[in-house]
């Protein structure tokens, strides 16, 4: 099956992921508000999907996940680029010395590009030899990526590891890598140069070159070779004869001094920073061109499965024909009326027969939803709440009853689709004189999300207020 259509951001992208790789590791989770939710949403399969992971998201604390991890991950990023421009700084520094000694332009020109080169080399074999699959190569992206995993544990390490799922799906992690490690590498070559001129603008430096392995016309020969780029930049060089004299042995005017400093500003850009420049841009395009469509694909394991809960073959649309002669009509005693615009509606979930119906309580301008016993009931409820949000619910439950999971699970549903809920928790029977199922009921729902101002143990005497 092919990828859908575009479908959400990066953020989105990786939270599905991770509630696919939940699922697929510790078993399905328990989602019929959510995939009722998405259903209702419309759209595409790929739509329906992301709705359903993104709830689940949220409900499991998995988006928020995220945002600690990125958060992190930011922040390491900001730390390895002061590190890279103190480290550039470092080493322009350390490359000329305190000026109390020549400066030798082959240590120089190795302490600046020798790990650059090195580094440099092994990313282009990379890029030749790995398919463009992985990081291997950019060193700092690698290490970048470690450590940002290292920050979150337990279920939240589902986020990087989603993260990375995407990103290797869409074949972009080693862009991703190469964008981090060259752009690191920009900041230290732009240190490293920012560093060189300041300090040969204010102090006299005196280059030569010392060596014991290459002859005279040897070096003439890689000076005036790794000036030729340069030289095309604008940057001016040393002549041959100033060259042959720069072996210690001579003193040198400081005209041939600016020679020298021009020549190894002009390698550093042309060998050091140019080629970092340009594998940046190479590597910001290849990402942008790997990430142009974010697609999910919907046949992956964990998603597929969904299509039957999500993409029903049918769906009930309601009475569309009188029943016939010999069919038995039932009466439904729940009220089927839509729901008013703001209207503010009182519902009874789970009461025994001994409490009155509706309750003595009920004003005049409150919407009477029914009681509700059974499963069918509560998605009736449901589906007019969906369909038009009312100003306040009030939620009335017997407290006499010990408060199980599903209950409360209702409460929170149907409290998500009003502007403003309370809980009413009624015990006309006095049934439960210690009060210990009262304080059970407290407990599970602030535990559930509820304010202690929204649960009450009586009709609350002060005036409804207004949703703000």
């Amino acid at each position: 099956m092919k990828p859908s259509a575009p479908v959400g951001s990066w953020q989105q992208q990786t939270l599905v992921e991770a509630i696919r790789l939940r699922e697929t590791l510790w078993g399905p989770l328990e989602d019929l508000s959510e995939s009722r939710r998405a259903r209702a949403a419309g759209g595409s399969f790929a739509r329906r999907v992301t709705a359903r992971a993104l709830a689940l998201a949220q409900r499991d604390g998995l988006e928020q996940a995220w945002s600690r991890w990125w958060r992190v991950a930011r922040l390491l990023m900001v730390a390895m680029a002061v590190l890279a421009v103190l480290a550039g700084a470092a080493t322009a520094a350390g490359a000329l010395g305190d000026g109390r000694r020549a400066v030798n332009v082959v240590t120089a020109v190795g302490a600046l590009l020798g790990l650059h080169v090195l580094t440099f080399i092994f990313w282009l074999l990379s890029l030749a030899l790995s398919g463009k699959t992985t990081g291997a190569g950019s060193w700092a992206g690698d290490l970048w990526w470690w450590l940002s995993r290292r920050f979150v544990k337990g279920e939240a390490s589902l986020v990087p590891q989603a993260f990375a799922a995407v990103l290797a799906r869409r074949g972009s992690q080693f862009w991703l890598a190469g964008l981090i490690s060259h752009g690191l590498w920009v900041l230290a070559f732009l240190s490293a140069l920012s560093t060189l001129l300041l300090l040969l603008a204010s102090r006299r430096y005196h280059f030569n070159w010392e060596t014991t392995l290459l002859t005279p016309e040897t070096f003439v020969w890689l000076v005036e070779g790794l000036g030729v780029l340069p030289s095309l930049l604008g940057f001016t060089l040393p002549d041959t004869l100033t060259i042959r004299s720069s072996d210690g042995l001579h003193m040198l005017d400081a005209q041939a001094q600016a020679l020298w400093s021009s020549w190894l500003l002009g390698v550093v850009v042309t060998y050091g920073l140019l080629p970092r420049v340009l594998a940046l841009a190479w590597s910001l395009w290849q990402w942008r061109t790997h990430t142009a469509r974010l697609s999910l694909d919907d046949s992956l394991p964990g998603l597929a499965e969904l299509r039957p809960r999500l993409m029903p073959a049918s769906e009930p649309t309601g009475v569309d024909e009188l029943a016939s002669p010999d069919k038995v009509a039932r009466i439904h005693n729940e009220p089927g009326a839509l729901l008013a615009a703001h209207a503010l509606c009182v519902v009874g979930l789970e009461l025994p027969p001994e409490h009155r119906w509706p309750p003595a309580f009920i004003q005049e301008d409150m919407q009477d939803l029914g009681r509700v016993d059974s499963r069918a009931e509560r998605l009736a409820i449901l589906g007019r709440l969906q369909s038009a949000s009312p100003r306040h619910l009030l939620m009335v439950c017997d407290a006499a009853q010990t408060p199980d999971r599903g209950v409360v699970a209702t409460l929170v549903e149907w409290a998500q689709l009003a502007q403003q809920s309370d809980v009413i928790l009624l015990d006309e029977a006095l049934a439960d004189p210690e009060q210990a199922r009262r304080r059970s009921w407290h407990e599970r729902l602030v535990a559930a999300g509820f304010a202690p101002g929204q649960i009450h143990d009586q009709w609350p005497d002060r005036p409804l207020k207004e949703p703000s």
